[in-house]
């Protein structure tokens, strides 16, 4: 891609601006015949959904939905054995890439820029950490949970003094996936009480990231970001 464009879309990304569906539809149309087919595939799906979650201003169940559909369709790979490869597993490895990749520094930004304290504060979150629920389900121990909780908290505040952008994420997104099956798997109910700030949280930090990860994607057509699980086929 051009370095002028790239550099006038991040200029966009800093300012919160710009980066919605309508701006990256018609940077897609405009470069997508350089795309690979699955690359290609790829953002139409993640914009698509994009697009719906943008329609959900006032329902945060629905649009966190959304958004994680749209982030999904961005980097759920075929992989040949689901054995030996967790989607926790897919998930940081396309992280990693994304970071690799962003030379504008666009995840930096949104990380150390607009969302620390959001994300501080969903770290702390134990309803948002896995091994409190195993807790809750007598999988594990009161003390092992809590001493996981620990250590987990004092490696993510270590990497937030850092400012560690790849462990922060992942730490975040880690924390997002449990949000997302609680939801998505009916362990929470539509417009509860209980989870508004989590939800809310939530949903502010995929409504900034996934149009940088769907643009970071079509900067780089060049970058193996994998098969789609489900191609389209022909009737």
């Amino acid at each position: 891609m051009g370095t002028r464009s790239s550099r006038v879309t991040a200029s966009l990304v800093k300012m919160n601006q710009g980066l919605c569906h309508e701006t990256l539809k018609r940077r897609q149309r405009q470069f997508r015949h350089l795309f690979p087919e699955s690359l290609s595939l790829r953002t139409h799906r993640a914009l698509s959904w994009l697009h719906r979650a943008e329609q959900e201003q006032n329902d945060h169940d629905a649009r966190f939905v959304f958004l994680w559909i749209a982030f999904n369709s961005a980097y759920a790979n075929e992989i040949q054995d689901r054995e030996k490869f967790s989607e926790k597993r897919l998930l940081l490895s396309f992280l990693n890439r994304l970071i690799d990749s962003d030379k504008d520094r666009l995840l930096y930004n949104a990380v150390w820029h607009h969302f620390p304290e959001s994300i501080r504060l969903l770290i702390g979150n134990r309803h948002v950490f896995q091994p409190f629920w195993d807790y809750q389900t007598g999988r594990i121990s009161e003390t092992d949970w809590q001493e996981h909780f620990a250590r987990k908290n004092a490696a993510a505040t270590k990497a937030l003094g850092r400012m560690d952008t790849k462990k922060v994420l992942a730490v975040v997104f880690d924390r997002l996936y449990v949000l997302r099956n609680q939801i998505v798997h009916g362990g929470s109910t539509w417009n509860g009480t209980i989870n508004r700030s989590q939800v809310a949280g939530g949903v502010n930090i995929l409504a900034f990231v996934v149009p940088i990860v769907i643009l970071l994607m079509m900067e780089h057509p060049d970058k193996h970001w994998g098969d789609p699980c489900y191609p389209v086929v022909e009737s």
